[in-house]
């Protein structure tokens, strides 16, 4: 029995309206507007729905957890803020909320393969090839 068209647009108006609070939230940390890192919850309550209601629907509409999109989001801005060899390690770590530089490390390991200081390593010795 296939789903009413009302309840599949619902569907699709919560993932929506959860990537434009994750990009909303996104941009907040980066200009210093927020001093931590949402959780489900948070987004749920921002949209008025479940936490499970929220991660149910998206991995429906997606095939991924609402903390995939998160991580990949802060991977990007992450990257971005590590091309800046200005920016110290611990910096980085501080604009993207992580109580602890060791903290981000882990993370970055986790999602990256690397540590931040080797993926900065590796930058440089790729713009030194070119």
């Amino acid at each position: 029995m296939p789903l009413p068209k009302r309840i599949v647009s619902r569907k699709d108006e919560i993932t929506s309206d959860f990537m434009k609070e994750v990009e909303i939230h996104m941009l907040d940390i980066l200009e210093g507007r927020a001093t931590h890192m949402y959780r489900i919850k948070h987004f749920a309550e921002r949209l008025f729905i479940h936490p499970t209601h929220l991660s149910n629907t998206i991995y429906l509409t997606t095939g991924k957890s609402p903390c995939d999109f998160l991580v990949a989001r802060l991977m990007e801005y992450t990257y971005k803020l590590l091309q800046d060899p200005a920016i110290p390690i611990a910096e980085v770590s501080e604009r993207l909320t992580f109580d602890e530089p060791t903290n981000f490390t882990k993370f970055f390991k986790q999602n990256a393969g690397i540590t931040p200081r080797m993926y900065r390593k590796q930058l440089g010795l790729m713009k030194q090839a070119a």
